[in-house]
């Protein structure tokens, strides 16, 4: 009977859903220890603030001379001009999630106080991400950290699921 029950397949382990809940509070954190910890080339602070129905609102400080000193090349040329020094960036963007990965649209931007047009952001910081160590593609969609299946947000919280093994 002992050698059947070891020759049998084990019966599948199921995995066990976690759900939590993470404030805006520790992200701001978070991002704050994070750029401390792991600098990242001109990216000076970094807040958000989350709003129902997936709306994220941030802002940036960005040194935008230190960008291209650590990695010539990152700003095209002919954004260069309005490109350059410390800039205020205040981005709203919307996203979706799904089975591990994120989406994103630029709901509004302004740099210093300028209204630019959402397409010429994504532009910037497609450029940005790529650039970053972890070599973003933000034109596909990108992983959720810490094995988050899902997220969505509330007021001033970021709801999130994940699979773990059972």
């Amino acid at each position: 009977m002992l050698a059947l029950a070891l020759l049998a397949p084990a019966a599948p382990r199921r995995a066990v859903i976690e759900r939590f809940t993470i404030s805006e509070k520790q992200i701001n954190d978070y991002l704050g220890a994070e750029l401390r910890s792991h600098p990242r080339p001109g990216i000076e602070q970094a807040t958000i603030k989350l709003f129902p129905g997936n709306y994220v609102s941030t802002y940036s400080a960005i040194n935008f001379d230190e960008v291209e000193r650590a990695r010539p090349g990152t700003i095209p040329p002919l954004l260069r001009l309005a490109l350059n020094g410390r800039k205020t960036l205040l981005l709203d963007f919307r996203f979706q999630s799904h089975d591990g990965t994120f989406t994103w649209t630029v709901e509004k931007a302004y740099l210093q106080n300028l209204k630019v047009p959402p397409v010429l952001i994504e532009k910037v910081i497609e450029i940005l991400a790529a650039r970053q160590p972890e070599h973003f593609d933000t034109t596909k969609p990108l992983p959720l950290p810490f094995g988050v299946k899902e997220a969505w947000t509330g007021n001033h919280v970021l709801y999130c699921v994940r699979e773990l093994p059972g």
